[in-house]
Formats: structure tokens, C-alpha cells, sequence
């Protein structure tokens, strides 16, 4: 084990040059359906105006690690090129940048990224040749949190580990989703275990347990050691919750990192914001926070800010003939939007939307370029990018209908989700013009 630095040795701009980052951002995200149909769950919108990368790559910059590598492999055509216009920025003579490190589509089809830490494997000699870092972070690109990285950092060259998980602390019911573990008054991991179906809690919060962020640190030369050894066994799938974790902690260098202790973001009661909102319904709950008079997640603090793609679209204009309609309630509406007539409360709106003559949206999220004609009515429902609703259309008032004409319900059976595939769909069995209930 390394031996602990003191803190004299530990200046930031240092261990920033010492420090790759490597965003793990390769995955579908199936369980936003047709949302990812088309693109990686790192890639769909949030907010209003950004990505969920952005929240990955913004605490990144904020907290001066900018020594970044993202690992994309599933349908990464979107992802790219938001990559590429939203985060070029950086200056690489200062050794500063956002390389993209895609699969490699050899003629060995077997070359595909088969695991999460077989991903960074396959970009091992890379990381030893090029990038030659002292450590190596390593983040999933698809939650929506704010946290100073650098700080976590820190606490792993101070304890001497040689491999840090971030963790937080989840409600027993949902921590079979997670990699659990336990640690000593060092926090020392002293048992990891992966999805279990009944998870071990904490000693002092019998209905609490401690799951994995998926954020690792790791000194790179016991990265490497321990990678090239379990692909010499031939480990299938190779991964850092299943073989990783469990072989560091069995080897007594595995340490932990709690999430608040490095937080940015803390929601209204101070619990640290996170979120996994990779599935319809978390998806649309965690915009319907957005719109409150007290927001879990602050979108609005520059203390720590969230950048994504800077566009030069034109102001949203609001347009009401009619005096008696009550045009606009707790709603956030980005640029470009031309809203007219219509009434919107509690809804997201991203930009360069348009919304006709007398149009009620309520409990919504529209993505990008939705075209909204007059008299219909959305409610409880997620509308894809470029979608082109017709006059007198309802959606989200009767689930049953919804899913009759071919909408995605979600599981709780409370949101509705309507792309432009489902719309083509529906035009051709001539059903759509026509009144919806």
C-alpha cells in the first residue's frame, strides 16, 4: 500500500496533472425506451438545456480535473457530436481536453467493450503511452448529481488506498440495484457485494444501506496490474462491481468515499442531491422537481454551474390574444420557443418549440424542435424531439388510449411517451387528425 501524503504535498494543480479521468458512457440506457433508441442514455436531454453528461463533464471542470477521456460505445453518433460542439473548449496546450475513445470496430468483432472494466482495458495502452497518469478517475456518465471530484481525489492519495469507491447511502428497498458494502471506522471496504437480493444494511441505520456510485479511483500502475491479471484469466465480461471491487477488497486496499462528503448539491432538507433517471418515470419525476418553488436540484447556482452546448437560438416569445387564458405557471421554457395562445403550467420546455392557438400542457416534458398545433391538450407525458402534434390532439388524459394508439406508458402506468415513430405510425392506421377521445 501507498504510504499516506500529508497535506503539503498535495496541491491541486498537481494532482490535476496527474489525474485522468475516464467517463464511462457507453451504455443504452434501456430503460427509457425509445428514448435511446437512437441514442446513449449519457446523451438525452435534461433540464431544459443540457445533456445528462453535462452534469459528469461540468463537475469535472469545476472541480479542475480536465484531463478527460470518454469511453462510448452503444449508438454514440449523438453523444459525439454534442461532445464535439459542447466541450472543444478546452485548451490542450495546457494538457487540457475531452478525447473521445470509442470502440474499437476491428475486424475481431470480440473487440467490442464487453464490461465496464474491460472498457478501460481496452484503452490501457493508451492510457500507458499517451495520457501516463498517476491516477485514474473513473465515472459513469448518465447520473444527475453535483460533487467535487477533486476533493474524493484528495481523501484517496491521503488514506494510502489503492482503489476509492464513491458511495451513498440508499433505502434497503432500492439496494439490489446497486453493489453494496460495509466498511470499518478507517472506511476500509471490509464486504462488497453486487446486487444482492437482501441487501446488508448499516449498523446504525438498520433500513439504510451503502451502495456504489460506480466512481472509482485507482494509483493507474494497480489499475493496470489488476486488469492485465484477470484478462490473463480469461474473466468473461469484465467488470468493476462484479471482479474488481470484490478482489480489492479481499486484498485489503479497497477504501470508501461517502458522497457528502464531497457534495455540491444539496437538495431542501440538505441530503445530497443524485439521481438515476434512467427510466420514464424518474425521468419525468425529476423534471417535475425542476418546476417547484423549491427545487431538489439547483439549475440556477454559479457557485457550481452546469455548462452543456451554448446555442444562439432567438428569445421565446409568448403571444395571448385572449386576456381570460392564464398563459403561464411554474414552468421552465428555454430559447427559441414561440408560444402563442396556449396555456403551459408545471411543464420543462427545451428550445425552439412552438405552440399554437389555445394548446393546454400540463405535467410535461417537450423535447427539442416539438411542434404543438392548436386546441390539444398534454398531460403527464414526454414528447421526443422533432415530434409535429396536429391540431386537436390529446395525449396523457386516457392511458388506455394512449397505449391503444401505440404511445409508451411507463411502468407506473403515469407517463406517457410519444416520438416521431409512434406519431408516423399512427397516421398511417389513419388515425391521427382526428379528435383523440
Amino acid at each position: 500500500m501507498n504510504t499516506p501524503q500529508t497535506d503539503n504535498f498535495l496541491h491541486n494543480t498537481d494532482i490535476a496533472k496527474d489525474t485522468l479521468v475516464l467517463i464511462l458512457a457507453g451504455g443504452r440506457g434501456s430503460r427509457l425506451h425509445e428514448m435511446t433508441d437512437e441514442r446513449a442514455k449519457p446523451a438525452v436531454y435534461f433540464g431544459g438545456n443540457w445533456r445528462i453528461i453535462d452534469f459528469t463533464l461540468s463537475n469535472c471542470l469545476n472541480s479542475n480535473l480536465l484531463r478527460i477521456g470518454v469511453i462510448t460505445q452503444y449508438e454514440a453518433h449523438s453523444l459525439l457530436r454534442h461532445l464535439q460542439h459542447a466541450w472543444s473548449f478546452l485548451p490542450r496546450e495546457r494538457g487540457q481536453f475531452v478525447d473521445m475513445l470509442p470502440a474499437r470496430q476491428s475486424v475481431n468483432e470480440e473487440m467490442w467493450y464487453r464490461g465496464t472494466a474491460d472498457a478501460v482495458w481496452q484503452n490501457m495502452n493508451i492510457m500507458k503511452d499517451h495520457y501516463k497518469p498517476k491516477y485514474v478517475l473513473i465515472l459513469a456518465g448518465d447520473h444527475i448529481y453535483k460533487m467535487d471530484y477533486m476533493n474524493m481525489v484528495r481523501s484517496h492519495i491521503q488514506s494510502g488506498a489503492r482503489c476509492t469507491v464513491g458511495c451513498i447511502e440508499v433505502k434497503k428497498e432500492d439496494a439490489k440495484e446497486f453493489g453494496i458494502m460495509s466498511v470499518n471506522d478507517k472506511w476500509q471496504v471490509q464486504a462488497f457485494v453486487e446486487k444482492p437480493q437482501d441487501p446488508p444494511t448499516m449498523r446504525e441505520k438498520p433500513d439504510t444501506s451503502m451502495a456504489s456510485m460506480g466512481i472509482y479511483i485507482f494509483d493507474s500502475n494497480y489499475l493496470y496490474d489488476v486488469l492485465e491479471d484477470e484478462i490473463q484469466k480469461q474473466t468473461k465480461n469484465l467488470d468493476f462491481g462484479k471482479h474488481i471491487m470484490p478482489r480489492s477488497m479481499k486484498e485489503g486496499v479497497l477504501y470508501a468515499h461517502s458522497f457528502a462528503r464531497s457534495c455540491t448539491g444539496h437538495n431542501t432538507e440538505g441530503t445530497p442531491y443524485w439521481r438515476d433517471v434512467g427510466t420514464l418515470d424518474s425521468y419525468w419525476n425529476a423534471h417535475m422537481d425542476l418546476v417547484t418553488e423549491y427545487p431538489q436540484l439547483n439549475l440556477f447556482d454559479k457557485d457550481w454551474a452546469i455548462h452543456g452546448l451554448p446555442t444562439q437560438s432567438m428569445p421565446t416569445k409568448f403571444f395571448c390574444k385572449d386576456n381570460c387564458l392564464h398563459g403561464l405557471d411554474n414552468s421552465l421554457i428555454s430559447g427559441g420557443c414561440l408560444i402563442t395562445n396556449a396555456t403551459i403550467t408545471e411543464s420543462v420546455l427545451f428550445d425552439r418549440i412552438t405552440v399554437a392557438d389555445h394548446s393546454h400542457i400540463h405535467q410535461s416534458v417537450i423535447l427539442p424542435e416539438v411542434s404543438i398545433g392548436k386546441n390539444c391538450q398534454l398531460q403527464n407525458c414526454i414528447i421526443e424531439r422533432k415530434c409535429v402534434i396536429p391540431d386537436n390532439f390529446v395525449v396523457g388524459v386516457d392511458k388506455e388510449h394512449d397505449k391503444a394508439r401505440g404511445f409508451r406508458l411507463s411502468s407506473s402506468g403515469k407517463v406517457t411517451l410519444v416520438t416521431p415513430t409512434m406519431l408516423t405510425k399512427l397516421a398511417k392506421q389513419n388515425e391521427i387528425g382526428k379528435p383523440s377521445i
